[in-house]
């Protein structure tokens, strides 16, 4: 993902396979009903439905769904694609083999980030939820979707910010010189030199008696350090509110308001620029750079490969760490972002898409950076490992100063800042959408018109995080950013997409998922992403965790090193976002969970929710999930439980598929099919959908005096019924 994290801080097993039963819900079955339906006339009569519906505006005329199919990829790529791919990967390729880092990199892409990134997505969009809704597969574990929710509040307080000091340096671009070019000003020392082939990094004034060695500061560093910032001494020296920056924090979220203020509507479109503008710049800037006098010694520092390299664990953890906070999945975002596509967007291509633009994004922008670090190494006489940075140290010191000794270096400038301006807000409309999303699908149960509200929730939430993000345009600002970065988002975020991995895997079913999945996609997954899901990417990601455990060494600043009391204030972020996922599993077992036993409650909250399924009747049948009493069943290719097949048979196979025959017939005698059948519930008494066996309770319901269906009714000791094809 385009967060700050990667880029400063470096930046038990049970097939839950079978129905829910909890609470009584009942699905109309007319007596008319024939006892065998053609599904392949059904399948087609779906098919010609979900066309239309893709043309014809939201599928989800409630929620809302994507403008069009662009929308959602530009605004995926637009959150994988940040802050991060420009200033973070260039550097770590270059300092852990170069080309070579290209090989480790590859395989956690497609190990660990593709199979993490596809596995959200589909979930997403097959409910139609958020980050939080998505978890009634399992209730137990929904305090995985708050933390989520608290991991994306937490990174969009210190995130905009990050986009406020970009927002400082372009609006200082404007002047005839950019003002970090020279020495003499109000902000420079005694020790600012501008660095040339005549001097060195180093001035030694030297005596007979004694040597003194003086560091020389770099202009644009002093700029950064001491007028952008005024950074104090340390966190316990806060100081007070600098008001340029605070200005430009408050710009940065009326911006991400505007844009957000209709939601994904209003999104959809700016991304359209802000995700596509900055590979216009990026092209122009390598254009620019390959002009220039050493931009090839800088590319050859960059790609030559160090095979040797390749040996050190730290490659291999480096490499999982830029996919895994690139790519984004345990965010939420990923979730919300396919939660408004339409039901059979096929989000296994787009999936796939969007991780090779983020990684053919991350090795083009390591080219445009590295052909002006090595002009800037020309030009000033320093070596390039001396000029080389990544983070905050490559945007706002080291390109800003390779951009001062540019011809037209103002035009240069503006146009570098605004291009990390649209790769930040990007990211940044897609995490507090995540934040938005799950708040307002959890109130929905209370609030029925919720969504009609969506716009007053985005407001409150962006004066209640500009509010919050207020110390960090103070003087000591940049540590507590630093300090939010380095634990807001780490530990619990590896934490909470392990259990992601191994909860779905194993837990819902990794089976049952890819069934779910074939019904959107009309194919079937391949077992490549089975063997990821079960067994390599949660390995990959445990393997990053004790990694991180084993390499814990106290947080520092260049030479600062934070207190005790503040890295105790940084594992309290930690535990507050993982905190929740305790919680909500006590108190769901106490308060939510059928049984009278401890036991059966355990096992109850393993079980999906009534509710757990596509959003709308038409898409729950074509799935074999229960109708939901507060939709009309009108528009559905045929009634109760006849769907088009789940496919798990070619097209040519599936012809005809079960219904249980009314009880009483026309004549008000007994049904002999229903005597035949209808005590043994299913066919065969078989269910495919959970693979389990069971008898299934169907009650007559009179209406005035007549009886005029049959309904199936769900009891919590009663198993819920699901037809099945039987031609098999």
């Amino acid at each position: 993902m385009s967060n700050y994290q990667s880029s400063l801080s470096g930046d038990f097993a049970m097939s839950n396979g079978h129905a829910s039963h909890k609470t009584s819900t009942v699905v109309d079955m007319p007596k008319n009903n024939l006892p065998f339906v053609d599904t392949m006339q059904t399948n087609n009569t779906s098919k010609k439905s979900s066309e239309n519906s893709d043309n014809n505006g939201d599928e989800n005329e409630e929620r809302g769904n994507w403008g069009n199919k662009m929308d959602f990829i530009l605004s995926s790529v637009g959150f994988a694609v940040g802050l991060g791919n420009v200033w973070r990967f260039p550097y770590l390729c270059y300092k852990n083999g170069g080309g070579a880092f290209l090989v480790p990199y590859v395989i956690m892409l497609f190990a660990a980030g593709l199979p993490m990134f596809v596995i959200e997505l589909g979930f997403g969009q097959f409910v139609s939820k958020g980050c939080v809704g998505v978890w009634d597969l399992a209730p137990l574990f929904k305090g995985l979707g708050w933390a989520m929710v608290i991991i994306s509040g937490m990174v969009v307080i210190y995130y905009n910010m990050i986009i406020a000091y970009i927002f400082f340096y372009f609006f200082a671009s404007f002047n005839k010189v950019v003002p970090w070019s020279t020495c003499g000003n109000e902000w420079n020392t005694e020790f600012c030199e501008v660095s040339t082939k005549s001097n060195s990094t180093l001035i030694y004034n030297t005596s007979e008696s004694n040597a003194t060695v003086t560091t020389v500061t770099r202009p644009a560093e002093e700029f950064w350090l001491n007028y952008a910032l005024g950074r104090s001494e340390g966190l316990h020296d806060m100081g007070t509110i600098r008001w340029q920056l605070l200005l430009c924090l408050l710009l940065a979220w009326i911006v991400v308001f505007l844009c957000l203020i209709k939601g994904i509507k209003s999104v959809g479109k700016v991304v359209y620029f802000t995700a596509t503008f900055p590979y216009i710049v990026l092209f122009i800037l390598l254009i620019r750079g390959l002009t220039l006098p050493g931009a090839m010694n800088g590319i050859y520092f960059y790609i030559v490969p160090r095979f040797d390299q390749l040996g050190n664990p730290t490659v291999w953890k480096d490499a999982a760490v830029q996919v895994f906070y690139s790519l984004g999945p345990a965010w939420g975002s990923l979730h919300t972002l396919a939660s408004y596509n339409k039901f059979h967007n096929n989000f296994h291509r787009d999936g796939i898409t969007v991780g090779l633009i983020n990684c053919g994004t991350s090795v083009f922008a390591g080219f445009v950076i590295f052909a002006v670090i090595g002009f800037m190494s020309h030009d000033s006489g320093m070596p390039i490992e001396d000029v080389a940075a990544g983070g905050s140290g490559l945007a706002f010191v080291a390109y800003p100063e390779a951009i001062a000794r540019m011809p037209g270096s103002v035009f240069w400038a503006l146009l570098f800042f605004f291009m990390l301006l649209t790769l930040g807000l990007d990211s940044m409309f897609v995490t507090l959408e995540t934040v938005v999303t799950a708040i307002v699908d959890e109130l929905k149960p209370w609030y029925p018109n919720i969504y009609d509200k969506k716009t007053h929730i985005t407001g409150i939430s962006c004066v209640i995080f500009f509010i919050l993000g207020w110390p960090m345009t103070t003087n000591g600002g940049f540590y507590m950013l630093t300090l939010m970065d380095e634990y807001s988002a780490g530990f619990s975020l590896i934490l909470v997409a392990m259990a992601e991995a191994l909860i779905i895997s194993y837990v819902y079913g990794v089976d049952r998922y890819m069934r779910d999945m074939m019904v959107m996609l009309k194919f079937k997954m391949n077992i490549y992403w089975k063997i990821c899901w079960m067994a390599i990417s949660p390995g990959i990601i445990f393997f990053v965790f004790i990694f991180f455990g084993v390499g814990y060494k106290g947080l520092t600043l260049d030479d600062y090193k934070y207190p005790p009391w503040a890295e105790f204030l940084g594992w309290g972020m930690v535990i507050a976002a993982l905190l929740p996922v305790p919680g909500y599993m006590i108190y769901f077992l106490y308060y939510k969970a059928h049984g009278t036993t401890w036991k059966e409650r355990f096992f109850y909250s393993l079980e999906a929710t009534d509710s757990w399924g596509p959003a709308l009747n038409k898409h729950r049948a074509e799935a074999n999930y229960p109708l939901l009493p507060d939709q009309p069943k009108s528009g559905l290719a045929s009634s109760g439980f006849n769907k088009p097949s789940l496919g798990f048979n070619k097209p040519s196979a599936v012809k005809k598929q079960w219904q249980p025959p009314p009880k009483m017939m026309s004549n008000g005698t007994t049904n002999p099919a229903y005597e035949a059948n209808g005590d043994n519930g299913m066919r065969n008494g078989f269910s495919k959908r959970n693979g389990s066996y069971g008898s299934y309770k169907k009650e007559p319901v009179v209406l005035g005096n007549k009886l005029d269906s049959v309904k199936w009714s769900r009891d919590k000791d009663v198993p819920l019924p699901y037809n099945f094809e039987t031609s098999i």
